[in-house]
């Protein structure tokens, strides 16, 4: 595949990761913390959902529930759509496209390795 950009050359590899029984106040902390828009939910090293700034607005703030009660687990985003390290970014972004989303996390033998963006993507063929 000689000239084929690889999901693992153009993801962040830093992912910020928490625990389904993380709380919402958690969760929004860290990602004001770290200045990110989704954390990936994660058991072990398994990647099981992930929460966007948008899980939040909707499924938080919109229906006023106390975020202090609210697990990861009850507002992440699953089953997870992931990738493969070794999927081509073109691959990637057909999936992002068909099922409508921004962020994805990318595996390798089933393990969280890194997370790409919509941004990375476009960055991505801005370069080639």
């Amino acid at each position: 595949m000689e000239g084929t950009l690889l999901v693992s050359e153009i993801m962040s590899k830093n992912v910020r990761t928490v625990r389904p029984n993380s709380t919402v106040t958690e969760i929004v902390r860290k990602m004001n913390k770290f200045e990110i828009g989704s954390v990936v939910v994660v058991e072990g090293e398994k990647p099981v959902g992930i929460i966007t700034e948008r899980d939040i607005l909707r499924r938080v703030l919109e229906v006023t529930l106390a975020s202090e009660a609210l697990k990861a687990k009850e507002i992440m985003s699953a089953p997870l759509i992931t990738v493969s390290d070794q999927s081509t970014v073109d691959e990637a972004a057909r999936i992002m496209v068909d099922k409508r989303i921004k962020k994805m996390p990318v595996v390798h033998e089933g393990k969280l390795v890194g997370i790409v963006t919509s941004t990375d993507v476009m960055r991505s063929h801005a370069r080639a």
